[in-house]
């Protein structure tokens, strides 16, 4: 549903234009009901139709009381999740407290991610990338530490 990534200038109120793109898909599959909240392995966030985030919201309330990563999911994620609507210009706005996480300025990279997106600050999405090609590259030459999932992926 979602792919590749989008350079993006947020403006002063804190508003990110949706890139035309993906306008008229997310009109269709979520009347442009998003949510947007905190990512716990890395300084973005995550922006979700609200059809899809209601799916996560349900695997998380069914983890066990007892269970850390759920509780933490709970907590965090959850807990920080902010509804967001599209307004008559595709503009999103993202909270102030969702920002100052990040680290977003002015400078902002959309990453797709299949079911949802993530929105970085540029300086902060060029280090993943460069630490994520680099680890990517140790993982293939190490063939036997990948699961036979990863072995066996092509396109």
């Amino acid at each position: 549903m979602f792919r590749g990534s989008d350079p993006i200038n947020m403006d002063a109120k804190g508003r990110m234009a949706i890139p035309t793109r993906y306008r008229r898909l997310l009109s269709e599959i979520c009347g442009g009901e998003l949510v947007i909240t905190i990512d716990m392995k890395s300084t973005c966030l995550t922006l979700s139709p609200l059809p899809e985030w209601k799916k996560f919201e349900e695997k998380v309330a069914a983890l066990p009381a007892l269970d850390d990563l759920g509780e933490m999911l709970s907590r965090f994620v959850v807990g920080q999740a902010k509804d967001a609507q599209l307004d008559g210009s595709s503009r999103i706005l993202i909270p102030s407290e969702l920002r100052d996480y990040a680290q977003i300025d002015k400078k902002l990279i959309l990453v797709g991610r299949t079911q949802r997106l993530e929105i970085w600050a540029e300086d902060n999405w060029n280090i993943e990338r460069e630490k994520s090609q680099e680890n990517y590259r140790g993982m293939l030459s190490n063939r036997e530490s990948m699961s036979d999932a990863l072995k066996n992926l092509s396109w």
